[in-house]
């Protein structure tokens, strides 16, 4: 037992993954985010895991889709092996010794990626069983996939490697053969002992090509210059591999228009390592002790460029005017203060009490009741949700639940919902044949949006950032944020490919509700609003006496941005910066001196009841003469009320972290606190007649809920759909159907 002790413990396997940990430990936190995404523990809630153990190709999740991810997982590991190769050759000269030096390190080296393909493997069986619903059959069928394609990259690989060291070793075969001779008679003269053999590390023994156990050679008898020769050699040819692969991602970057070339998110994110291990090594072997000086100089040379705007890299606002610099409308106080003058104030009033009054004509009762929809934000399942529960207040309101909605509002993903049954419910206007609730349009909602998201960040935003697209009469970078509306066009058909001014008629005239698109400006933390129409009274708040009072804490987007076309901001473009989730869709930077940027609104009011709150405030004297109820709607990706106790007891480093998570993890429960004074202030100021009815997601399984991304499984959209059948969701549908009126035997009368 001791013998074989002795082998594992100074075998080459056992002694690099000893000296992984000892050393250059960077490129195992590569390694430790996989296994940490994989299993669950990374990112859960955003759908990381689901990214890996269920890929999704041009729509699918299929053999070509797990078979790229395979791809992308060999490449990573050929990336890291190239890169330990590089650095950790001074430990391991004895294989220069031998033939075909990096594959007998490849198989040495393969005990981590070895581990971590089983693990891969059995998590993804097991998730394409639980969450996919997938067959026995299927799953095999991926799993083929996935080795389909590792194997293939691998062998490509080797193949490459193995003309590299038949060429190396040609022009080095006569002083290497000389030096083994040397190493033959001395080693049959004196018996060296185990420990002289290999200074660096302590490796007696080492898998061949074969899998057979060979003993370590001596290198004390080869000249330091020579080895260093032969690794200089096969470290160029690794190079050569790593611009190779770079190449062939700008290549990517050129192509990613055509859906062919828009890879799965998780092989988008494997090849962003290994492009990331591969620079690395790459700089190290080339640059030597110079690598950190000259890494701080390249980013102070392109900081440089950026601060003075000679490459610009931020994404812009598809469709608004940024060509003259001169026009840029000023952002301060007193810019401000102009804008929300009381004369503005009170002329956008009066414009929105026409729009009220044209609502109240498309009616059919004298005192109707009016809704109000806030919808809340949390990617596709809230984009999901909320065109489930609208779709079925259609349905039971005999498809009239828009024509009695007023004004809606809401955050990211909430919002892309809404905005897609409104654009169908005036297509079904002008097509009466139009069926609002088939289910290929919570469908629509469902498909993904991560996977085009991760392909831009990886094959232009970080690698090929200079193509461009006409969009909307101006040219702007191709980017991520562009690829977001590009798929999210895709899944709708193309039919919110529209400006926010399009709508304006339709508004207008009381045909659709008036919807407010926010969003929060980086800087100071102020909303910025989107609408077809100015709303400069909501930049102030009012008392109880209707006094504007406080400060300025909201932008009017149409009178802020006059000069720069804001009528032609594209829809989408409007959505995506209501739903910019930090990192994963960039930052939306404006025409303005100073610059600024806006990101997702969530941050100020995930769940749009501010606006609504504020909108009833402003025209409570309208609502109470006009309407029989003013109705909030309120539609949540996440439940109320909820209390929730950690019954464990918290370790150092959740004692450590807990001061700088505690904002992360309760920012939407403190808004539902601050917003439940809101709600009990509007109910006493307005009356009665206001009422609230919430729809919250519910999950089946209360410890695995659909995933906060945007990306939905098969299990997810299934739970999803469900949840309209909660009894909590049921009492809210029989609520708003008592409130709609119904014909009995040709009499009209409402239930109170």
């Amino acid at each position: 037992m001791k013998k074989y002790l002795e082998y594992f413990y100074y075998s080459l396997p056992f002694q690099l993954v000893v000296l992984h940990f000892r050393r250059y430990q960077v490129f195992l936190l590569f390694w430790f985010i996989l296994f940490a995404t994989v299993s669950g523990s990374f990112m859960r809630p955003f759908g990381a895991n689901a990214l890996f153990l269920s890929p999704e190709y041009l729509g699918k999740v299929n053999f070509l889709s797990t078979f790229m991810v395979g791809v992308a997982i060999a490449i990573f590991v050929m990336a890291w092996n190239i890169a330990t190769f590089i650095l950790h050759a001074r430990h391991i000269k004895f294989l220069a010794t031998t033939a075909q030096p990096f594959l007998k390190f490849y198989i040495n080296n393969a005990v981590i990626p070895l581990v971590f393909l089983v693990f891969y493997c059995y998590k993804a069986v097991v998730y394409s069983h639980h969450h996919q619903l997938l067959s026995w059959g299927a799953i095999v069928w991926l799993i083929l996939g996935f080795g389909t394609g590792f194997l293939l990259i691998t062998s490509l690989s080797f193949f490459y490697f193995f003309g590299a060291d038949k060429r190396i070793f040609k022009t080095f075969a006569p002083f290497l053969l000389a030096a083994n001779n040397r190493y033959i008679h001395s080693s049959k003269r004196k018996v060296v002992s185990p420990e002289k053999l290999n200074s660096d590390m302590d490796v007696k023994w080492f898998l061949s090509a074969k899998l057979g156990l060979r003993r370590a050679r001596d290198v004390r008898y080869y000249s330091a210059e020579f080895l260093d020769t032969i690794f200089k050699k096969h470290h160029i040819a690794a190079v050569v591999a790593v611009f190779a692969a770079l190449a062939f991602l700008f290549v990517v970057g050129y192509l990613m228009d055509n859906p062919v070339f828009v890879f799965p998110a998780a092989a988008s994110v494997t090849i962003l390592f290994s492009i990331l291990i591969s620079v690395a090594a790459a700089t190290s072997f080339f640059f030597r002790s110079w690598s950190v000086p000259l890494v701080i100089l390249v980013y102070l040379f392109f900081n440089f460029l950026y601060r003075n705007q000679i490459i610009e890299t931020r994404n812009q606002a598809y469709g608004l005017d940024y060509t003259k610099k001169h026009e840029w409308p000023v952002y301060s106080e007193a810019v401000m203060d102009t804008i929300a003058s009381a004369a503005n104030i009170e002329s956008d009033k009066l414009r929105f009490i026409s729009r009220l009054d044209a609502w109240k004509l498309q009616q059919s009762e004298e005192k109707p009741v009016a809704y109000i929809l806030c919808v809340s934000g949390g990617g596709l399942r809230s984009a999901n949700f909320t065109m489930n529960v609208l779709q079925q207040l259609d349905s039971i309101t005999s498809g009239n639940f828009l024509k009695q909605t007023v004004f809606i509002s809401g955050a990211s993903g909430g919002m892309l919902g809404a905005a897609y049954f409104r654009e169908l419910y005036l297509q079904r206007l002008q097509h009466p044949d139009l069926y609002l609730q088939d289910k290929k349009y919570s469908d629509a909602m469902g498909k993904d949006l991560l996977n085009p998201l991760f392909s831009s960040l990886v094959s232009r935003d970080l690698i090929s950032a200079t193509k461009t697209a006409r969009v909307l009469g101006y040219t702007y970078k191709k980017d991520r944020g562009y690829a977001f509306e590009k798929q999210f066009n895709t899944n709708t058909g193309n039919t919110l490919q529209k400006t926010i001014g399009s709508y304006q008629p339709f508004e207008d005239s009381g045909k659709i509700p008036s919807m407010l698109i926010s969003n929060v400006i980086t800087m100071d933390g102020r909303r910025m609003l989107i609408g077809t129409m100015p709303y400069r009274f909501l930049m102030r708040n009012l008392d109880t006496a209707n006094e504007l009072v406080g400060n300025i804490d909201a932008i009017d987007f149409q009178s802020y941005f006059h000069l720069q076309q804001p009528q032609n901001l594209g829809l989408t473009s409007a959505l995506r910066m209501n739903a910019t989730f930090p990192y994963v869709l960039p930052n939306v930077w404006m025409p303005t001196r100073p610059i600024i940027d806006v990101m997702d609104a969530g941050l100020r009011d995930n769940t749009g009841l501010e606006t609504a709150l504020k909108m009833i405030v402003n025209f409570k004297a309208w609502f109470k003469q006009n309407t029989a109820k003013v109705v909030v709607i309120q539609i949540r990706d996440r439940e109320m009320k909820k209390w929730e106790v950690d019954e464990d007891p918290p370790g150092l480093l959740n004692t450590a972290t807990k001061p700088f998570l505690l904002l992360q993890n309760n920012w939407y429960r403190m808004q539902d606190y601050t917003q439940g004074d809101q709600l009990a202030f509007a109910k006493k100021l307005y009356g009665s007649n206001l009422h609230f009815v919430w729809f919250q997601y519910i999950p089946a399984k209360q410890d695995a809920p659909a995933s906060l991304s945007f990306h939905l499984t098969t299990a997810e959209k299934k739970d999803i759909r469900q949840t309209l059948f909660d009894s909590l969701n049921l009492s809210s549908f029989r609520k708003i159907r008592n409130l709609y009126p119904v014909t009995e035997a040709g009499n009209t009368k409402r239930a109170e």
